[in-house]
């Protein structure tokens, strides 16, 4: 099948993929008998979209109006999202994980008039129907049967707006898509007063998606994609789910992360895209039953005396492996940080074709990615997110001596505005359209791009040198039994200069990895414990990276949803 397919916007994208692929399978549950799984097809997926948008025009009367969406993933989220953008109005999807202030703050400023959502947020968005701050006016649970005091069912609407239709209303299946306004506003992670509204148009989303397919050769509609991270978050919704749709490949859903496993196991998923902190865990996995049976140093062994071969041998050899995540993976893509090299260097060292990638929200969100075509497969460049898309550009903003600089990325899929904030969109786009990804890299000499971290989290030392953050927290990861860590900068009371700084970091340990590996419970043992590994690693850095402070607890650091440290709310707290 020719890689090509040019589509203009969502609403042409789903017609264009529904007349390809309507029969094939679009999603994939499990049933109630092992190994029997029940589909919804393309065609089906396609119906729901058309009927259930008839109904927001004809029924509530919410053309050109603004429509979030809330809750778990689910195949219901992703046709309400079709519904919404693909001809009724602007979709704005929701992090499922808000506290409450939070999204109360969120629906107020969006000015949504409508909102679907799983049941769980019913007493909330209720409550807000009713105090009159906001515009929501219409509530739409994709768990109800029917429609009950005030709410709508989902269910229902799409049966109404079936019947719409075949009475010949072509309210939503004619209407004109604009591929170059605001078809969609995305919410930035952060607190809710620094949150940024990033304005996507149909023409970002599907300049992506080309240059998605474009890249990722192999990937078709065979595939079984499998979703895990939040899809209202732009990589998931873009890389998982609408690039599902453009492909007319089938998605399942993750059952739980304690699942991960089993469900790469038995929806035999080929095609993977997640954060660092799964990718580490599954692999740390493998090691470890790998030890539990003994068979730990001689699998390393084997490892070691196949290096130079092909991909392709090494999945062979490896096998068994293989089959613990189903032995059909194709593609695993790490994106939102920064993955261990030796983690990658891991998957790689067993024929999993385990790749970096690179975006950002304002971005639709691909800039980069680490993999092209099959006769590079075995070329693959460590440590590095790799080459800018096909449709992109990229360059290096002052860079210092090392070539290191804040990345630029200049595209069609960069972002129309913040929202409501001009101050903003004129500080991260300049006006030839360059946007300031605030993130700190270098470009070598054949276009592969490698990331030190985020420019507004380096840490700048008095003596004028630079702290990555992100570098030395991959080290203390590494120590047995540390979850996650943060570093931080804290003033320095033994310095002559009152304002001088030092390096922290908060490590948060594992009590019962803690009391496998060292038989330790004792917090104060614990902390002598790891404060030794720490300073093993000063040994391997410059004086000026030491680590001279240290904060252990069980308390898990304060995250985006995938996973990316909210540094300045983590040290809001440790102050």
């Amino acid at each position: 099948m020719s890689r090509e397919l040019p589509i203009t916007d969502i609403k042409d994208m789903l017609k264009k993929t529904g007349e390809l692929y309507g029969d094939r399978p679009a999603y994939k549950f499990k049933t109630d008998e092992p190994g029997v799984f029940k589909t919804i097809s393309h065609k089906e997926v396609r119906d729901m979209a058309d009927y259930l948008g008839t109904t927001l025009i004809d029924f509530l009367e919410l053309k050109g109006k603004r429509i979030a969406v809330i809750g778990e993933n689910r195949y219901e989220w992703e046709v309400a999202y079709m519904s919404i953008v693909a001809g009724t109005g602007i979709v704005v999807p929701l992090d499922k994980a808000l506290p409450e202030n939070e999204l109360e703050s969120l629906i107020r400023r969006s000015e949504v008039e409508a909102i679907f959502y799983s049941k769980h947020y019913e007493e909330v968005l209720r409550r807000l129907q009713k105090d009159g701050t906001c515009k929501l006016k219409h509530l739409i649970c994709f768990d109800n049967e029917e429609h009950e005091d005030g709410v709508y069912s989902f269910k229902e609407l799409i049966q109404k707006g079936k019947k719409l239709v075949e009475q010949g209303s072509r309210s939503f299946l004619d209407a004109k898509i604009d591929p170059n306004c605001m078809s969609i506003m995305l919410f930035t992670s952060g607190t809710t007063s620094d949150s940024k509204a990033v304005a996507l148009s149909h023409y970002n989303i599907c300049q992506n998606l080309i240059a998605m397919r474009e890249v990722l050769w192999n990937i078709d509609e065979t595939d079984t994609f499998l979703s895990v991270l939040p899809v209202h978050h732009v990589f998931e919704c873009s890389v998982g789910f609408m690039l599902a749709m453009y492909l007319g490949a089938q998605t399942a859903f993750c059952s739980g992360m304690r699942h991960i496993v089993e469900d790469l196991r038995d929806y035999q998923v080929t095609f993977l895209v997640c954060v660092p902190a799964l990718y580490e865990l599954m692999y740390k996995g493998i090691l470890k039953n790998l030890e539990k049976a003994g068979k730990l140093e001689a699998v390393m062994a084997l490892v070691e005396a196949n290096k130079n071969k092909t991909m392709k041998e090494k999945a062979e050899i490896f096998k068994e492996i293989h089959q613990v995540f189903g032995g059909k993976i194709k593609l695993f893509i790490n994106g939102a940080a920064a993955l261990d090299v030796n983690v990658e260097r891991g998957y790689r060292n067993f024929g999993i074709n385990l790749v970096q990638g690179y975006g950002l929200t304002e971005a639709s969100p691909v800039v980069c990615v680490n993999y092209f075509k099959g006769k590079d497969e075995d070329n693959h460049i460590f440590g590095t997110i790799g080459k800018v898309l096909p449709n992109g550009e990229v360059k290096i903003d002052n860079p210092d001596q090392d070539g290191l600089g804040e990345l630029l990325y200049k595209g069609p899929n960069v972002m129309l505005e913040y929202y409501g904030n001009e101050k903003a969109t004129k500080e991260t786009i300049e006006p030839d359209g360059w946007l300031h990804t605030g993130d700190l890299c270098r470009i070598d000499e054949n276009g592969y791009i490698y990331i030190s971290g985020r420019k507004k989290s380096v840490i700048v030392l008095k003596n004028g040198k630079n702290i990555f953050p992100e570098e030395m927290e991959n080290l203390v990861n590494k120590i047995p039994g540390v979850s996650e860590s943060m570093i931080y900068p804290v003033l320095n009371n033994d310095a002559i200069d009152e304002n001088d700084i030092k390096i922290a970091a908060e490590v948060v340990y594992d009590k019962e990895i803690m009391k496998e590996m060292f038989n330790i419970e004792d917090e104060k043992e614990i902390y002598n414990l790891i404060n030794e590994k720490i300073k093993e690693i000063n040994r391997t850095m410059p004086l000026y990276k030491a680590i001279r402070g240290l904060i252990i607890t069980q308390t898990p650091i304060i995250k985006t949803t995938t996973g990316k440290i909210k540094r300045y709310e983590e040290m809001k707290k440790l102050q």
